[in-house]
């Protein structure tokens, strides 16, 4: 499909900058089937039905964003992808100023060396010394906020609060799933009393969330492999629910894209450990998925495409002119829709 299909004006104005306080009093635009309506996350256990589950993502977000210098070249680096112990692919600012076995200097003793640079232009860093690379980065390193937050403010110590889930619990990704930052502990024991379950996965989310598709069609993006885990006393009980009549809510499309990469073509969902790089659009046929849990997404994004996919391309604009109308707060710190297809 083309990807200009995909696109649509939003004013600047509603992209949100900070949190809502307290998170779930967040605004929720309920999509079911082609019906619109206003409602807020507090309203949740009574969208949804008892026998239902809802899959959270428990990884954990690191301070994955460095600022560092080779010689007098000044270098960013926002790590994406781990590829060993030590080892990580990032996305660079100046790397043409780098070689293999270059050296980054970060500050606070902590340094990196060029290894390897990708087809994509990555380059793949090795981290020395002995110290742990979590201890390297929570030392040196940033929370990772997304361009269209860092574009209009710096991170700051709220951020390492305010970009983690309650559910945070595997270090490994450097943008939040950020479906769930709208959960707390009231609103999780609100939903266990209304007889919705939830189940946890651990997709490691890459900067390559971020990316911009810059194919003309749709065909000619390749997406960025994150890393995913679902054990498999998880599997059978997320099989359990679909064979008992309850519905499988995604809460993120992390959750979602891992979900269905687990899944075989007779909706039986296997344990997985690996990386995954499926790309949802519109035609694709979910296997086990009956809904979602999602905020706002940019314009001729992947995750735009894959909720498009999931509603309906003409439901999803009609959804997003609504929520622009009526100034929803878009992207990560932004307001939650709950898609619900009519199928």
């Amino acid at each position: 499909m083309r990807v200009d299909l995909f696109d649509f004006d939003l004013p600047a104005e509603l992209i949100a900058l900070r949190p809502a306080k307290p998170r779930d009093s967040a605004r929720l635009l309920l999509v079911e089937g082609t019906e619109i309506s206003d409602r807020t996350v507090l309203d949740l256990p009574n969208l949804l039905r008892p026998g239902d589950t809802l899959v959270f993502n428990d990884t954990r977000v690191i301070p994955a964003q460095l600022e560092g210098r080779r010689g007098d070249a000044k270098i960013g680096a926002t790590l994406h992808k781990r590829e060993g112990p030590r080892d990580w692919w990032a996305f660079v600012r100046n790397a043409k100023r780098l070689r293999t076995d270059d050296t980054v200097e970060f500050g606070g003793g902590v340094t990196a060396a060029v290894v390897d640079r990708g087809d994509d232009g990555a380059i793949l860093l090795h981290f020395e010394g002995d110290e742990p690379v979590e201890i390297l980065l929570e030392r040196a390193g940033r929370m990772p906020l997304p361009p269209y937050i860092a574009s209009k403010r710096p991170a700051d110590d709220s951020d390492r609060s305010d970009y983690q889930t309650m559910f945070a619990r595997e270090d490994g990704a450097v943008a939040a799933p950020t479906a769930a930052l709208h959960f707390t502990p009231r609103l999780i024991e609100e939903l266990g009393e209304a007889g919705i379950a939830r189940e946890t996965l651990t997709l490691h989310v890459g900067a390559g969330t971020f990316l911009p598709v810059k194919a003309e069609d749709t065909s000619g993006h390749k997406m960025h492999a994150e890393w995913g885990r679902i054990d498999a006393e998880t599997a059978k009980r997320l099989n359990e629910v679909r064979s008992s009549g309850g519905r499988l809510i995604a809460v993120g499309t992390t959750s979602l894209r891992l979900l269905e990469s687990a899944a075989d073509d007779d909706g039986i969902i296997h344990p997985f450990a690996g990386d995954t790089a499926i790309f949802i659009t519109p035609g694709y046929r979910f296997k086990v998925i009956d809904g979602l849990v999602t905020n706002f997404h940019l314009p001729k994004s992947t995750l735009f495409m894959l909720v498009s996919a999931l509603m309906g391309l003409d439901v999803m604009k009609s959804a997003y002119g609504h929520a622009i109308s009526q100034n929803y707060r878009f992207y990560s710190y932004g307001d939650a829709s709950l898609l619900l297809p009519s199928r």
